[in-house]
C-alpha cells in the first residue's frame, strides 16, 4: 500500500468516529437546550417555557415586522367620525383574547400582554376618567385598579381562641376582563379616495358584580391605552389561530385588519351630548349600533357621488 492511501486511510477513519461520536446521545454530557430567541418575552410569572429542542420542527426566529401608520394630512380629510365599538371576548369570533398563551404569545392572555407592556414601562396607561388620555396613572395607582397588593385580615384560632393576623397576597383575576373598549377613528381620505379605519385607543372593562351574591352589575373600563403607542409593542406577540398553529399574525396586525367581531355602543355624529346606546346588550340596541354603523359605512359611497 502506497504512502498516500495510508494518509486517506487514516482520515477517513478519523472522520467516521468523529461522526460516530457526534451521533450518540449517551456520548454527550450538556443537554442541548431551546433557541430561546424564538419566544416572545414571558408576560406571565406562572408561565415555564420549554428547556428543550422541538426534535420534529427545525424552528426559525418569528420575526414580525411593524408597519408604520399612513398619517393623513388634514387637508386631505373631506369627512372623519369617531367611533367607539366592545368587544366581547366570551363570543366565538373573538376566542383569540381568550387565549392562555404559549411561546409565542407571551405565556399569556392578551390582557395579561397589555398589564405587563404597563408595569414594565413600555407604554403608559391612562385613567378611565375619560378617553382622551389626560391623566397617566402611576405605577401605584395600577396596581390598585388591578387589585393586587396585600390584604390583612384577623381570624379567631379554633385550638388557642386568640385572634390571629393573616395576610394575603391579591392577585389579579384574568377572568374578570371580558370585554373591550375600542376607540376607532373613521375617515375619507381624498388622496386614497377611500375610507380609512384606525384605532385611537383600546381599554379592558373589569366585571362589577355583587360581593355578596357574586351576580354581574355592569362593566367598567380600568384604564385606556394609546393605541399608536401600543401596537409597537403588540407586533412582538402572536394571534392565537384555532385553524392552524403555523399561519399566525402578530396582534398589531390582528387589531389593524379589525379581525376581531364587535359592536357599536356610541358615534360623535349627531350626537352633541356624548351619550351612549342604552341596554347595550338588547337587541334593540344591537340592532341601532348597526344602523349606525352602515350609515358610515355608505358615507364612502356618498363620497364618490358628491
Amino acid at each position: 500500500m502506497s504512502a498516500l492511501n495510508k494518509i486517506a486511510l487514516t482520515l477517513s477513519a478519523a472522520l467516521i468516529g468523529t461522526m460516530s461520536f457526534g451521533q450518540n446521545p449517551m456520548m454527550n454530557d450538556q443537554v442541548q437546550t431551546t433557541d430561546t430567541e424564538n419566544q416572545s418575552e414571558a408576560v406571565n410569572s406562572n408561565w415555564l417555557p420549554t428547556l428543550v429542542e422541538d426534535g420534529i420542527v427545525d424552528r426559525v426566529p418569528h420575526d414580525n415586522l411593524l408597519m408604520p401608520i399612513h398619517k393623513i394630512r388634514e387637508i386631505d380629510i373631506a369627512w372623519q367620525a369617531t367611533v367607539w365599538q366592545k368587544i366581547d371576548i366570551r363570543q366565538k369570533q373573538n376566542m383569540a383574547f381568550r387565549y392562555t398563551g404559549d411561546q409565542y404569545t407571551g405565556g399569556g392572555a392578551f390582557i395579561e400582554i397589555l398589564n405587563a407592556a404597563v408595569k414594565n414601562k413600555k407604554v403608559r396607561a391612562y385613567s378611565n376618567v375619560d378617553d382622551r388620555f389626560t391623566t397617566p396613572l402611576s405605577l401605584d395607582n395600577f396596581d390598585k385598579i388591578l387589585g393586587i397588593g396585600t390584604d390583612t385580615q384577623y381570624i379567631t384560632n379554633p385550638i388557642t381562641g386568640e385572634m390571629e393576623q393573616r395576610i394575603y397576597k391579591n392577585e389579579f383575576n384574568v377572568n374578570s376582563v371580558t370585554q373591550y373598549e375600542v376607540k376607532e377613528r373613521w375617515i375619507f381620505d381624498r388622496n386614497r379616495g377611500r375610507m380609512v379605519v384606525q384605532i385611537v385607543g383600546i381599554a379592558p372593562l373589569k366585571d362589577v358584580v355583587d360581593p355578596n351574591t357574586g351576580e354581574y352589575i355592569s362593566s367598567s373600563p380600568m384604564y385606556w391605552l394609546y393605541y399608536p403607542e401600543l401596537r409597537k409593542i403588540l407586533v412582538d406577540y402572536e394571534v392565537y389561530n384555532p385553524r392552524n398553529d403555523v399561519h399566525r399574525m402578530s396582534w398589531t396586525d390582528f387589531l389593524d385588519g379589525h379581525y376581531y367581531e364587535s359592536y357599536v355602543i356610541k358615534t360623535s355624529l349627531n350626537n352633541p351630548t356624548d351619550r351612549f346606546i342604552r341596554n347595550q346588550n338588547t337587541p334593540r340596541a344591537l340592532a341601532e349600533g348597526r344602523r349606525m354603523l352602515n350609515n358610515i359605512i355608505n358615507k364612502e359611497m356618498d363620497m364618490w357621488q358628491e
